[in-house]
């Protein structure tokens, strides 16, 4: 019979979370890369990203979510419309709300960098086992639910 493993200690969390760090390094160094040939900031191109699955959002949730005061987000987005890559519409029954939507140019962009990502966790996949591939996306929807949970 077989000792169940016993959970990480404080070390083995401690190499984990530099493991992470290292990851977060060289996928934000690659993805801003990505995003300097556009001229985008990482906060322009995780609104994108939301834009592009959420659907048109209006100004002050835009300005809670990017935890930016209204002026600030209304800068943001300016930006991202100047480029082509958002699209401003105001409400029929109070002009002052503005929807903010993302644009066909934005989406390739969004689902460009999404297809390096898929590139770059494929090659990472390869040094895995099928069995530990499925147990690295078990993981990750784990964290991805937690995060989801703890940060809505």
């Amino acid at each position: 019979m077989t000792a169940s493993p016993t959970p990480l200690n404080t070390e083995e969390v401690g190499s984990l979370a530099s493991i992470i760090m290292v990851m977060q390094r060289k996928f934000m160094a690659m993805l801003m890369g990505e995003l300097s040939r556009d001229r985008l900031s990482f906060p322009q191109f995780f609104l994108l990203g939301h834009l592009g699955s959420h659907g048109p959002t209006g100004m002050t949730s835009i300005a809670e979510l990017m935890g930016h005061s209204t002026p600030a987000a209304t800068g943001l987005v300016q930006r991202l419309e100047k480029l082509g890559y958002v699209k401003r519409t105001h409400e029929i029954n109070d002009r002052r709300k503005v929807t903010v939507s993302v644009t066909a140019k934005g989406i390739r962009l969004v689902e460009g960098v999404r297809q390096e990502m898929i590139g770059n966790l494929s090659r990472v996949q390869e040094r895995l086992s099928p069995q530990e591939q499925h147990a690295w996306l078990d993981i990750y929807k784990k964290i991805h639910d937690y995060c989801t949970a703890c940060h809505s």
